[in-house]
Order: structure tokens, then sequence, then C-alpha cells
């Protein structure tokens, strides 16, 4: 197979562990050449989010430009894209990019609580990004935020949801149950073919920093060697479980520290 090359269009996370350094730390770990387009600069640790430095629109073009064209790029994980002006940029040049792969974390807030995205920019997220996307990975708030209706608080009120999404135009949804208080952490994967639960036992540490910027990673690194969605979901999942399972053994900050990228190493 020939070499996979990824991109990463995200917010940076100076304390290593989620955004852009979390991203290229998954590319790494599974195999994949890591270019990055950075759309805000963020200061930020396990503890939480200080200051956002948003970057200007036509310098987010300039770099998605510059590696374009120049860069075979196979696949594309978007994250944090801050606001409207952001998402518009980033949603023309994918237009013309004619990358097969693009999987959208749909950031809206951190791990803390503190915002990442412009209220008004979910609407654009919404028309102008998710019908030209391969897969989006909502948490349940993010997906009661781009359907402007309630968290879903049981499994069938998630797999409503799914499909809604679905009917906004993307091609595949996975709905990430974490937010849902039950031993496990059960997620949907929604494509036209159908739907299929996933589930994993929750790991039991509070070092999970990122671990939504990784798994996005995760599938947009793996897709390019699956046949289809469910078989990469499956990849990715048993794979951050890995990472979840050996949190504990990092020694990085006072607060939700990150999952450990490269578990499979050291």
């Amino acid at each position: 197979m020939k070499r996979i090359n990824a991109m990463t269009i995200a917010g940076t996370d100076p304390s290593g562990g989620a955004g852009i350094q979390a991203d290229l730390k998954a590319f790494s770990a599974l195999k994949a050449y890591g270019t990055s387009v950075i759309t805000a600069l963020v200061a930020q640790n396990t503890t939480g989010v200080q200051s956002v430095m948003r970057v200007d629109a036509d310098f987010v073009a300039a770099q998605l430009d510059s590696v374009l064209s120049d860069v075979r790029i196979d696949t594309i994980k978007i994250g944090m894209l801050a606001d409207s002006d952001i998402v518009e940029v980033v949603a023309q040049r994918l237009k013309n990019a004619g990358v097969p792969w693009v999987v959208l974390d749909t950031v809206m807030l951190a791990k803390s609580g503190d915002a990442l995205l412009a209220p008004g920019a979910v609407a654009a997220l919404r028309t102008l990004l998710l019908p030209q996307v391969s897969l989006i990975t909502p948490n349940l708030p993010e997906a009661a935020a781009l359907l402007d209706c309630a968290p879903a608080g049981d499994e069938a009120a998630m797999r409503e949801q799914g499909r809604a999404l679905l009917a906004l135009g993307c091609r595949a949804v996975l709905m990430k149950g974490g937010h849902l208080s039950q031993s496990e952490s059960p997620d949907w994967l929604f494509t036209a073919e159908g739907e299929q639960r996933f589930t994993a036992a929750r790991i039991a540490t509070r070092n999970t920093h990122g671990t939504g910027c990784t798994l996005s990673a995760a599938l947009a690194a793996l897709r390019p060697r699956y046949a289809n969605w469910a078989d990469t979901v499956q990849a990715a999942k048993q794979w951050l479980q890995g990472a979840l399972a050996q949190a504990d053994t990092l020694e990085v900050g006072h607060g939700q520290g990150p999952v450990h990228h490269f578990h499979q190493w050291w």
C-alpha cells in the first residue's frame, strides 16, 4: 500500500494532549504522515483553556493552499474551526481539493467546558461543511447543537438524532455516547447502508484530555486502509482503548491528562 499522507485542520494545545498536537501523534502512531493547518492558537493545559487567539481566515486559506498545492493529501481530519469565516474558507478549499476521506470532529467545547467555536458558526458548520464530509463524530451535546434540540438522554434518542444528522447531507455519522450515564460507552455509526452499534467498557481514568480529537484523527488515518467505516471505527476504537488504558502511566499536568498515543511502543 502507498504511504498515507494525512492533514489536520485544527487549533493548538501547547500541553500536547489535544488539537493539532494530538492529531499529529495519532497520525504517527497509526503510520500516516501528518501535515497541519492551524486555525487557532489556544493557551490551554490539563486544567482548562486560558486564552484563544483565532488565526485570520485568509492565513488559514494560505496554509491550505500551500500544502494542497504541493502534497498529495489522502485523508483529512477537521477539528476546531473557531468561527464562521474559517468554516467558510475550509469549505471553499474542500470543494476543489479532491480528498477522498474527510472526518469532521464537530468541536464546540473543550473537555473543561470552555468554548472553542463561536455560537454563530454552528449554522455555517451545518450548512457548508456537513454536506461535504465523509464522516462527522459528534458527542451528544454537539449533535444537539447541530440539530437545535435537547441532548439525547438514552440510546433511542441518540439513534434518532444520528439519523437526523445523516439527513443533513454528510455521508456517515458516528454518534459518541460517552455522555450517557451507563457502564458501557456506546457509539452508533449511521451510513446509507444502515446502523451499527459499537461498545467499549469505560476505562477508570480521569486522563481523557483530547479523546475526541484523538479518535477523529485515528479514523482519518485508518480509513484509507479499510474497506468501510464500520471496520475503520472498530480499529480506531480498539487502538483508543489501549491509549486510555495506559493514560495513567503518563505524568502530564495536574488536571485531566492526555491519553497515551504511543502506548504500543513505550
